[in-house]
């Protein structure tokens, strides 16, 4: 066995497409190395969040629920994509939820809606 020349590995993460309401959300491994969906671009107050939905992100890349109570008032977290998600009935755990949720099935909306007509190249005579 060799020593390794290089530093420990990152697991590979990526973006993965939610299953109901197609949105992207960060696929990435927990500290058992499974899989969990994370909602991108989201890092509230650990605080703010209650400690079973809190995720962690490790030196290694990987992420795990951070259930210590009360947190450091400045540490951040991640939350799940399907507390997040739209399209899945999941009940009001907190304020600012209700309006990520909401706002995400707008983004639904937008992405899903077809791209306004075009005007008419002139305009009609009206007086």
């Amino acid at each position: 066995m060799g020593a390794l020349d290089e530093g420990p590995r990152r697991l590979e993460r990526g973006q993965s497409r939610c299953l109901y309401c197609g949105l992207s959300a960060d696929r990435v491994a927990t500290l058992e190395y499974d899989w969990v969906l994370l909602e991108p671009d989201m890092e509230p107050l650990a605080h703010t969040v209650p400690a079973e939905h809190r995720w962690i992100e490790l030196s290694d890349g990987r992420v795990t629920v951070y259930g210590v109570c009360p947190p450091d008032p400045f540490q951040r977290c991640r939350i799940e994509h399907r507390l997040a998600c739209s399209a899945q009935p999941l009940p009001d755990l907190w304020p600012w939820l209700t309006s990520l949720r909401g706002e995400n099935g707008r983004r639904v909306d937008r992405q899903q809606a077809p791209d306004p007509s075009q005007p008419p190249e002139t305009l009609p005579n009206v007086g």
